[in-house]
């Protein structure tokens, strides 16, 4: 029988499920070949109470896997695209990206049905600055106040720490079977995503063509384009997963619509646009609107943060 197919990945209930999600999607083209996951403590699992950019922030969720890919340890390496930096590895490859998931954030709340209700100086929990910021310029009344742990670990932190509010990933709560824990789906005309929120990003060695080969058959050619026009954007911007930058690409009929936002880390200053284009443009669109952000001062903005 042939060796099976290390799939590397965090060992938390979400990231097993994106796993096991993956394998599951690619049984049908491995035949007979046994499939093992192998489960990774990367540095953010092992440090839980510092906030994430005081970690290192770039690639705290992803790095160790992608040296366990490198070293030959693992053949595929499971990643939330929204985690991964977005300066490549030569030896690497983003094989593929499956369907995406919701892109949406939403609160979750037992006191409050929505988030226009929370009352004046309500706490608010998120370990985001992109989500800190938007919240804040658009309730600048609010307090928000740092989370971290996983998302059964943050549920539970809002009943004992008597907050009021948590804003989270739709696309990790539904997964969860969690959803009931939502009470409202943040209109994203001001709370854009993160960039590849939703979304999974599979990577393989470069020199490994069976692997490149097998991942390929599970990438979706409607996901993949509106997410590279959001990382291109992003790294243009010299942004990563710990900045107050959202954005959000999506498929129009043949082409593509992307929209971008930069905020200081108070929510205080806000800049944003949107572009269209064809879909073979994607990363070109994600340079087109980091150049128009940049010149309505972004740069300026993320230097605060």
């Amino acid at each position: 029988m042939d060796s099976p197919l290390r799939i590397g990945t965090r060992g938390s209930r979400l990231a097993l499920w994106q796993a096991n999600f993956v394998a599951a999607q690619l049984r049908p083209w491995l035949g007979p070949r046994p499939i093992e996951l192998v489960e990774i403590q990367t540095a953010g699992d092992q440090v839980r109470d510092v906030p994430l950019p005081q970690i290192g922030g770039e690639g705290v969720f992803t790095k160790e896997i992608q040296n366990a890919l490198l070293q030959g340890r693992v053949d595929v390496a499971v990643h939330s695209l929204k985690d991964l930096p977005t300066i490549p590895i030569a030896e690497l490859l983003l094989a593929a990206v499956p369907p995406r998931g919701p892109t949406g954030d939403v609160l979750v709340s037992r006191r409050h049905a929505s988030f226009a209700a929370l009352p004046q100086r309500a706490t608010v929990a998120t370990s985001s600055l992109r989500r800190r910021a938007q919240i804040l310029h658009r309730r600048p009344d609010l307090r928000l106040v740092p989370i971290r742990g996983n998302v059964e670990t943050r549920l539970r932190k809002l009943t004992d720490e008597g907050l009021d509010a948590l804003v989270l990933a739709q696309a990790g709560l539904e997964r969860l079977g969690l959803a009931e824990a939502m009470v409202e789906i943040l209109d994203s005309a001001w709370m854009l995503p993160a960039v590849g929120q939703g979304a999974l990003g599979l990577e393989c060695r470069a020199g490994d063509m069976a692997a490149l080969h097998l991942l390929q058959h599970i990438d979706d050619p409607q996901t993949r384009p509106a997410v590279l026009a959001e990382r291109e954007f992003l790294r243009c911007l010299g942004g990563g997963c710990q900045v107050p930058i959202g954005a959000l690409g999506c498929r129009i009929e043949q082409g593509l619509t992307l929209r971008g936002v930069v905020l200081d880390p108070e929510g205080r200053h806000r800049v944003h646009g949107e572009v269209t284009g064809t879909v073979p443009d994607a990363e070109a669109l994600g340079r087109q609107l980091a150049e128009q952000l940049l010149g309505q001062g972004a740069k300026g903005l993320l230097q605060r943060a």
